[in-house]
């Protein structure tokens, strides 16, 4: 019994590690067509310029290509994390994986759909992970409020200039 009891039990961690998940979702409705939001949302090069939370972005969205994100967390730290774009659908869906399987993995979508007044945006996270256990994650949320608040002012400034 105790031969396979601590296999077991490391199985049966790793399992809850895996399938263990957080979800996040805001969203909002910019008074702007999805044309213009697009072109915000993909201009990854300026995302220091408005986004408060992606501070930078080390490459160009690219179906299948690896760039890497700047997140600033509300302490004020930022932390490089490798994404990889799984799906750049235009002015539609934008969506980007990375993470280390087990420990902490993310599944960020960013979804634009026409409606009347504009288009609605969309940010939906799937968190998974043993980590999550121990990371205090209730930021996230208000964090990714901020940053449609400030996409809808990037996006009403673009069409001033």
């Amino acid at each position: 019994m105790i031969k396979w009891g601590l296999p077991l039990l490391i199985a049966i961690i790793a399992a809850a590690a895996i399938f263990t998940k957080k979800t996040f979702h805001v969203e909002t409705v910019v008074a702007a067509s999805p044309e213009a939001v697009w072109a915000v949302l993909i201009d990854s090069a300026r995302y220091a310029e408005w986004n408060p939370v992606f501070v930078a972005v080390d490459g160009a969205y690219i179906e299948g290509q690896t760039v890497t994100n700047t997140v600033r967390f509300p302490d004020g730290s930022d932390v490089d994390m490798a994404a990889t774009i799984k799906t750049l659908s235009d002015q539609k869906e934008l969506r980007q994986t990375g993470g280390m399987l087990g420990f902490l993995t993310f599944d960020h979508q960013w979804l634009l759909e026409p409606v009347e007044g504009g288009t609605r945006v969309v940010q939906h996270e799937i968190d998974r992970g043993f980590w999550l256990w121990f990371w205090n994650s209730d930021w996230i949320e208000p964090a990714y409020s901020d940053v449609l608040e400030a996409l809808a002012e990037r996006v009403k400034k673009g069409s001033l200039d």
